[in-house]
């Protein structure tokens, strides 16, 4: 692994060389899985997929159609003395036709890249000359019982799990049970009432089937992503323990020598100050980078939620006046107390309060309120006034480098998001435009040991 040699300009510096380390680890990895995932979404990967399915219905599609009709119609008449050939006045041999020319349709739009309309294409035009070839015989020979119906509604229904879309999968069930419906109540004949109950039957079955494919992709899915985002972590954690050593020794020296600079040049106290609050706030980024990169297991105690949050408060107070907001906590009495590393608990809330301080530059309120939730848990809820979150930005909050502020660097919710992992709780982000936004923090009264 490659740690460059640090030397800042600006606190930007820092997460620019974090995201180089980033890329120059992720990059190829990140990129390849991103294309990965989208290939298959909507890509060349996807397409041949479809294509594949496609040429497999089309072979079965023909073998059942065309093997069906020949026993039905030449061979098993034989068996019981019944006239041999297709029925008269229907649409004869044209419905192979019909069904052949949509052959040479299909191979067009495959090269045309629209092979998602093939397998429609096959079911409507089906069904139409069926149900069309159907109503003529009947009406012209008027037989006592309608006697028709080909195996391929079977293999239409059973094989449709095949593109893995639930949207075929009920375009073609309720086509070829309702071609049953309509024409027992058009040709008023109760023996259709049968085979309509054997497809609905064939559908549930399928539909079952579907559904497992469904679930069990989407579980691959999950699983991906899970161990994508693990192992973007673990490289974080690496690369932020290097970047904190390499910060923290030169940082100290030179907070020293400022201070120091200071004391000596009493005469210039404007740019002093600054500098020596720059040089703390990369203090706290490095702090921040440290617990990311030497995870350690919470030193649980029992602790009272409220004495927490008081502390907080407290804390916290002077830099909500120099925003002109009012932190306002409820309700933080007479609740169980909790087993939690209180050092990383404290500073989960202080994270949480000051970014909602920050979201109302022009003064506020900040609501802290918590409560027991399902008797052994206690939630903590954190509601601003401020501006608001989209929807799909909250969706990110908590990823690496991720932020919604200009100056901000995404490490102060990646790493209250690992505390709050590590205590066996759930963070949860609520937000809308001209809002605010609410953070509900719930933590389990004791924790459950893992089985190693």
């Amino acid at each position: 692994m490659i740690v460059p040699i640090f030397s800042f300009n600006s606190l930007g510096k820092l997460e620019i060389w974090l995201k180089i380390g980033i890329e120059y680890k992720f990059g190829r990895n990140r990129q390849e899985g991103l294309n990965f995932m989208h290939d298959y979404v909507h890509g060349k990967k996807m397409i041949n997929e479809e294509v594949k399915a496609v040429k497999l219905f089309l072979w079965l599609f023909y073998i059942v159609f065309i093997s069906f009709d020949i026993y039905y119609y030449y061979i098993f008449p034989r068996s019981v003395d019944k006239s041999v050939g297709i029925p008269e006045h229907g649409l004869g041999y044209w419905i192979y036709f019909f069904i052949a020319t949509l052959l040479p349709l299909s191979i067009y739009l495959i090269k045309k890249g629209h092979t998602y309309a093939v397998k429609y294409i096959y079911t409507v035009g089906y069904l139409f000359f069926d149900t069309v070839n159907n109503l003529l015989v009947f009406f012209a020979n008027h037989p006592k019982s309608f006697e028709s119906g080909n195996l391929v509604e079977i293999l239409l229904i059973l094989f449709s799990p095949i593109f893995i879309n639930k949207k075929f999968f009920w375009f073609v069930s309720i086509g070829v049970i309702g071609k049953y419906i309509i024409l027992a109540i058009a040709l008023k004949q109760a023996i259709l009432i049968l085979p309509t109950i054997v497809l609905t039957t064939l559908a549930l079955v399928s539909y079952i089937i579907l559904s497992r494919f469904l679930s069990y992709i989407s579980t691959l899915t999950n699983v991906f992503e899970d161990l994508h985002k693990k192992e973007k972590l673990a490289f974080l954690g690496q690369m932020a323990t290097s970047v904190g050593h390499e910060i923290r020794n030169p940082l100290s020296a030179l907070k020293g020598f400022t201070q120091l600079q200071q004391e000596r040049d009493k005469s210039e106290n404007t740019f002093y100050p600054i500098m020596i609050q720059e040089i703390d706030r990369i203090d706290t980024i490095v702090d921040d980078l440290m617990i990311l990169g030497k995870p350690k297991s919470p030193n649980l105690k029992q602790n009272d939620i409220k004495e927490i949050t008081d502390y907080v408060t407290s804390v916290s107070n002077q830099h909500a006046e120099s925003y002109g907001t009012k932190i306002i906590v409820n309700q933080c009495e007479d609740l169980p107390k909790i087993e939690c590393d209180e050092k990383q608990m404290k500073q989960v809330f202080i994270n949480i309060i000051k970014n909602a301080i920050e979201s109302m530059p022009s003064g506020g309120v900040v609501e802290v309120s918590c409560s027991s939730k399902e008797k052994d848990k206690v939630k903590i809820v954190v509601q601003d006034q401020g501006c608001g979150i989209d929807a799909e930005k909250v969706k990110k909050l908590g990823e690496p480098f991720y932020t919604t502020k200009q100056d901000g660097t995404g490490l102060g919710l990646l790493v209250t998001k690992k505390i709050i992992d590590d205590h066996q709780g759930e963070i949860q982000f609520y937000s809308q435009i001209g809002e605010g936004t609410k953070v509900e923090v719930t933590l389990p009264i004791k924790h459950i040991k893992k089985l190693a």
